[in-house]
């Protein structure tokens, strides 16, 4: 069964094209040299993945763009358009702004604050209303688009916004990586940095100038459906990854110079507390204080701004009653006072019209529009009203139209930052065809899908050597007087039967749902009914079909359904004209089902379950009650562990979710969140052993949904460690996972930075610091198993006595090495004494004196962390 016979890895999808090449300073984990499996194509599809790029690539081509006749609607040719101050690109981007700002009429100032929907009516959009983006472009819209900002009389070209979430979500066959969640599996920026410069490369190929991405909010109710959207529970791990990904998709600060021809704009989102939400309920009331903002939800925030993030996206919530659209406080005071931002702001969907017709803060689209420029938006997205609005309001005296030109000239930055009015940056069909899911890129995917899937437990069942098994199966099956026992059946004693794995499960085969939201037939575009490609996604079979031995066979069984669809009884549109989705609804048993996956177990020398949620059950408006698993999916575990086979459950979801007693005491779990295209393969190599399991939770897994929440770094003092009928203890902590070897830690030792290490203290000995001061840490990690395996080596601090009350102790550095067996590692750490603060009672960040705790170890459990302290003076 192994189809790697063949397999050329120095040929990239082009053939001729060379590949990008990526230069990172840290390396990750040496992984195997397993190539990318090939997975068989449908006669009627092209022999190559790259063959729905090339097909979309040939549909826009440049020749077949619509004619024109370098005139602009008033009859003005390029030539008089160029000679133009603000076409001058000699002049700075102040004096062309200024410039530009003085020929617009007020209409077009207010279209160019505006993002509307280009799969409505794209010429009243461009002609009319002079919009200043649009989002949800269709690869067919792109050149048209184009061509009718020609037909503008300023001829102000668009920016191209695009949800490119984990990867160029909605152009087919472009490269998915795991969702977020799934990359902070990984705790490896570098490669979440190389996720995001493949996904940018990708989509400025296309024309897009722009993605709504990365997520920065903070999951703490994991009943939330956007939690596989985040980077987890932790605003320093939050940290790490955005600013690794801002990096891949910008190449630089986005707030000042210019971009890179392959290189978009990022957007840090949702600004900010979206997820602290009222029972887990989608853009509920956040019910925050400015000093818990302060403390949790705004540090990630302030680190992209700080690092030239180009534009903020604005939560859909109210804070202490206050939408986020027309929060002064936290837009004007904070972001661009505060912190001296200079980026581009822009709402969420509808954010402007939700005031009016969800919220019920503001009396008409008018009062709407003022609110929102007076806070300091800068594009509104799909608001349509907002042009009439903004007009109105100036016209009565709501606004004035310099407080109009302030945000016009943040959207004109950009455009000529990006160097939009030289080149707008339309498709290129031969880079499309060079780029757009090419080999370099599903390897990129494949490390970083690797790297995302998590060993929570296991009994020594993996890695499963199938070759062992087999032989062991073989010794079994021999006389006393060494002959082979064989049945009346086989004539040649030569003869031996084939192993089976038993793959049962509804995600094990599910190509779209392995993707995860946001993603092809996820539902937010309608250009990709069927989702990406068939032949660009390896699920869990087509891994296993590819990469067990030959003696050896895959006997798949579905077992059960997870939803089944029904029209939401709301009706059949939102209120604001969206068509609304089908409803999942849980599935029943389907006894036959899962009657024929307990038959293909008893006859399987292995289990693989394969469970989880599906793209119903998760996102946007899609928050659940509980966190159990949907459908029939419990009752096949249960009925799978009565077996009593060996068993690994796989739980493929978006977010932690509690499982029942059969998968929790199964042989193996392991946790994939939504892991793209190479997640399947990922998965399998983890289970036969060909991969090491190197994830790591980048939040807690609760035993039942009454716990929540559960995060790591929470309040410390309250009566008690456990409800009357539960413990508070979590199923899984933030920082575990498990490898196929083991590591011991020695004691830490701390010192002043920039010393000598035989300066460091003693372990158990105070070392004292001042602000400004930075604490150099030691901790020898020894691999004391006979396997090469990676770890991260996780850094905490606890202010032991605080002025007010705060947490026990947060993550303030990590290190993922890779030790081969035996190997002892130094690990040091550099920690700047600033970074040890708290926010005092006044909602500022302080560093108080006092004794401290530095704790290094395996995860955010105690007993796995060892211990040494310091003084603050």
């Amino acid at each position: 069964m192994n189809d790697f016979a063949g397999i050329d890895d120095s040929i990239d999808a082009a053939g001729d094209i060379k590949p990008l090449s990526f230069d990172f300073d840290e390396a990750t984990p040496d992984i195997p040299n397993i190539p990318d499996i090939p997975i068989p194509v449908p006669p009627a599809a092209s022999g190559r993945a790259g063959s729905a790029a090339e097909a979309r690539a040939d549909d826009v081509r440049a020749d077949e763009a619509p004619a024109d006749d370098g005139r602009a609607d008033d009859g003005r040719d390029d030539d008089e358009l160029r000679s133009l101050p603000f076409r001058d690109p000699s002049l700075s981007i102040d004096e062309r702004i200024a410039d530009l700002l003085g020929r617009m009429t007020l209409r077009e100032k207010i279209g160019q604050m505006m993002q509307l929907d280009a799969r409505g009516d794209l010429d009243d959009e461009i002609l009319r209303v002079n919009v200043g983006s649009i989002l949800h472009t269709s690869p067919d819209n792109l050149y048209r688009a184009a061509e009718l900002v020609r037909r503008t009389r300023l001829r102000i070209p668009l920016i191209i916004g695009e949800d490119l979430i984990h990867g160029y979500s909605f152009y087919p066959g472009a490269t998915i990586f795991p969702e977020q969640l799934g990359m902070a599996v990984s705790w490896n920026p570098s490669l979440v940095e190389k996720a995001a410069r493949v996904t940018a490369v990708e989509g400025a190929s296309t024309g897009v100038h722009w993605t709504f991405s990365p997520v920065l909010c903070i999951a703490r109710d994991t009943r939330w459906g956007r939690v596989g959207e985040t980077f987890g529970e932790d605003p320093h791990l939050i940290g790490e990854l955005a600013s690794a990904m801002v990096r891949g998709y910008q190449k630089g600060p986005a707030t000042e110079g210019s971009l890179d021809a392959d290189a978009i704009l990022a957007t840090a989102k949702h600004f900010a507390g979206y997820s602290e939400t009222q029972g887990g309920r989608d853009a509920s009331e956040a019910d925050l204080s400015h000093r818990k903002l302060a403390s949790w939800f705004l540090p990630p925030f302030e680190r992209v701004a700080k690092e030239g993030c180009g534009t903020f996206m604005l939560g859909y919530e109210s804070i202490e009653g206050v939408p986020v659209t027309f929060n002064k406080w936290l837009l004007s005071d904070v972001l661009r006072g505060e912190w001296g931002y200079r980026g581009t702001l822009i709402t969420d969907w509808d954010n402007v019209g939700r005031s009016v017709w969800e919220q019920h803060v503001q009396p008409d689209y008018t009062h709407a529009a003022a609110a929102a420029v007076k806070a300091g938006n800068d594009l509104v997205m799909t608001t349509p009203q907002f042009y009439d609005g903004a007009y109105d309001a100036i016209q009565s005296g709501l606004l004035s139209e310099k407080e109009l030109d302030a945000a016009v000239g943040r959207v004109l930055a950009l455009k000529f930052r990006l160097g939009l009015f030289e080149n707008p940056r339309l498709p290129d069909p031969e880079r499309i065809r060079a780029v757009i899911g090419n080999d370099e890129h599903g390897r990129v995917n494949l490390d970083l899908a690797r790297e995302s899937v998590a060993l929570l437990k296991n009994d020594g069942v993996l890695p499963f050597d199938a070759d062992a098994v087999a032989a062991a199966a073989d010794t079994n099956t021999t006389a006393a007087d060494g002959s082979d026992v064989v049945s009346d059946d086989v004539e040649s004693s030569s003869v031996k039967p084939r192993r089976r794995i038993a793959l049962v499960g509804p995600l094990a085969d599910d190509a779209q749902t392995q993707l995860g939201d946001w993603a092809g037939n996820s539902g937010q575009v309608t250009w990709m009914p069927d989702g990406h490609p068939r032949e660009t996604i390896t699920t869990v079979k087509d891994a296993f079909e590819a990469l067990l031995p030959d003696d050896w066979e895959v006997v798949y069984r579905r077992g059960a359904d997870v939803v089944d669809l029904v029209p939401d009884p709301e009706g059949e549109f939102f209120p604001d004209g969206q068509p609304r989705p089908k409803v999942g609804v849980p599935a029943a048993i389907d006894e036959s089902m899962l009657n024929e996956a307990v038959a293909a177990a008893n006859e399987s020398e292995l289990i693989v379950a394969v469970v989880g949620d599906v793209v119903q059950l998760i996102g946007e408006g899609c928050s659940t009650a509980t966190l159990e698993l949907v459908g029939a999916q419990n009752a096949l575990l249960d009925a799978l562990y009565a077996t009593g086979k060996p068993m690994v459950v796989v739980l493929m979801s978006s977010k932690p979710q509690v499982l029942p007693e059969s998968a929790m005491n199964a042989n193996a779990l392991l946790w994939a969140p939504s892991p793209g295209m190479k997640g399947g393969q990922a998965i399998a190599e983890i289970i036969l052993g060909l991969t090491e399991p190197t994830g790591r939770l980048p939040i807690t897994f609760p035993r039942h949904v009454g716990q929540l929440p559960v995060y790591y770094n929470q309040i410390r003092g309250q009566h008690g460690n456990r409800y009357a009928d539960l413990t508070q203890d979590p199923a899984f902590a933030f920082g575990e996972g498990l490898s196929y070897t083991t590591f011991a830690y020695g004691e830490p030792t701390i010192g002043h930075a920039g010393l000598d290490h035989a300066e460091d203290a003693p372990t158990g000995v105070m070392t004292t610091f001042t602000r400004g001061d930075v604490i150099a840490v030691s901790v020898d990690v020894t691999n004391t198993g006979d396997r090469v395996g990676s770890e991260v080596v996780q850094a905490y601090v606890g202010d032991l006595v605080t002025s007010v009350s705060w947490t026990d102790r947060e993550l303030k550095a990590f290190r993922k090495i890779t030790l081969q067996p035996g190997e002892t590692r130094t690990v040091r750490f550099e920690i700047p004494v600033n970074d040890c603060s708290i926010v005092d009672a006044a909602a500022r960040r302080v560093v108080e004196s006092g004794d401290f705790e530095l704790l290094v170890g395996h995860s955010s459990r105690r007993e796995d962390l060892r211990r040494a302290t310091f003084t603050v003076k």
